[in-house]
């Protein structure tokens, strides 16, 4: 298998685009690691797009869409990008919510009166910036359970009659794919649209995702689509795509490739705002509550000191550095998209496989692209120093 995958590895796409020249052996050193260890725990398929300012500059796919089929994984394949799916919700909704159609403020029971919680005096406290910075209050992935049986959004929202927040909505984080999916019925309202027509006009076309979609016949609307892979007694399998999380698809509904990806982080490295204005980036980006179960993450706790999620992103202290970030899990997939807006660098990764993995790569590529960066600003300012002793003597 491994032999196998190096070979379509090598065949798969690359573009190594013009970047800052001390960043090319980095670059070349994270594609060496990330196809190496791809091929170390026998990962099927996998792309990653690193950017910097309004530029794509690199890019590469490796091994195949499916195990047991020739077609190799490139830069342009599609796949489920799971709760990365969160920030296009909250991209798109702070567009529309700066446009006037509604307001962080309104509460959820304006537009979804038959939504309650078992005490009623909480649901006057749950406003619409609660459903997306995963500060309702509520129990941790409630009803997620409901979500993967396939239950009907109407008959899970009968369950929150039966429990209450274990804080007040705004007071504590609780990640949840239901309550964030919420905002859904809100936008559709507002603009009469349906949720896959908005983020099209409103996000897909104008920043031109090549390939970017909602929903499974989204998915199975593009022939290049990497297909989903589980881990048991030992090998990958290819398994059936999972139709159940499209049925929310704010919080995990949304298909893309790694070029998509690499376009959505140019905007919100802040290259398009005609699309995503600076007060849009501000508002997505604003702390909202403290994650401090992320500082605990495997792989990344070696690094973070302070977590918060702000809407549809978490705002990572990366060291001296702060990152946002977001990642994603559905059966078969994983995601990963996290950028500096200091550095104006970002980077997103896809696999076709429920790894862990992603996690040493992303804390790869920050770790050593962070303290070059940083290492070369502080060069530069002894060079600057030095050179205004020696023409000052």
């Amino acid at each position: 298998m491994k032999q196998f995958f190096l070979i379509i590895a090598w065949l798969s796409v690359s573009f190594k685009l013009q970047a800052q020249p001390e960043l090319g052996p980095l670059i070349a050193d994270f594609d060496q690691h990330y196809a190496a260890q791809l091929a170390k725990h026998d990962i099927p398929g996998g792309a990653y797009a690193i950017v910097q300012g309004n530029r794509i500059i690199a890019t590469a796919g490796f091994g195949v869409r499916q195990l047991g089929q020739p077609e190799p994984v490139d830069p342009y394949t599609v796949f489920r990008i799971a709760s990365v799916s969160k920030t296009f919700a909250a991209g798109l909704a702070s567009v529309l919510e700066q446009q006037g159609h509604f307001s962080w403020d309104d509460k959820l029971t304006d537009y979804l009166p038959q939504f309650s919680f078992k005490s009623k005096k909480y649901n006057q406290q749950l406003q619409l910036k609660h459903l997306l910075s995963q500060s309702t209050g509520v129990m941790p992935n409630a009803y997620d359970n409901l979500i993967e049986a396939d239950v009907p959004l109407e008959r899970i929202l009968a369950q929150f009659g039966k429990i209450d927040p274990l804080c007040p909505p705004g007071q504590c984080y609780g990640y949840q794919n239901v309550l964030f999916s919420l905002i859904e019925p809100v936008l559709t309202q507002s603009m009469g649209k349906s949720y896959a027509e908005l983020l099209q006009q409103y996000i897909f076309t104008p920043l031109q995702l090549p390939s970017a979609s909602v929903g499974l016949d989204g998915f199975f609307s593009t022939e290049n689509r990497a297909l989903p892979h589980v881990r048991a007694r030992g090998k990958w399998h290819p398994v059936k795509v999972a139709p159940s999380y499209y049925h929310f698809a704010p919080a995990a509904g949304v298909n893309a490739s790694a070029i998509d990806l690499g376009y959505w982080l140019i905007a919100q490295l802040g290259h398009n705002p005609k699309v995503l204005s600076d007060q849009v980036l501000a508002n997505v980006t604003q702390k909202q509550v403290k994650t401090r179960r992320d500082l605990r993450r495997k792989e990344w706790r070696r690094y973070l000191t302070d977590a918060h999620y702000a809407l549809g992103w978490r705002v990572y202290q990366f060291g001296q550095d702060t990152l946002m970030y977001h990642g994603g899990w559905v059966q078969g997939y994983r995601a990963e998209i996290a950028y500096s807006q200091q550095h104006q660098l970002g980077l997103v990764m896809l696999m076709n496989a429920e790894s862990n993995l992603i996690n040493e790569l992303g804390t790869y590529f920050w770790s050593s692209f962070l303290t070059a960066i940083r290492q070369q600003q502080q060069n530069e300012q002894l060079n600057t120093q030095h050179s205004t002793l020696t023409s000052n003597p």
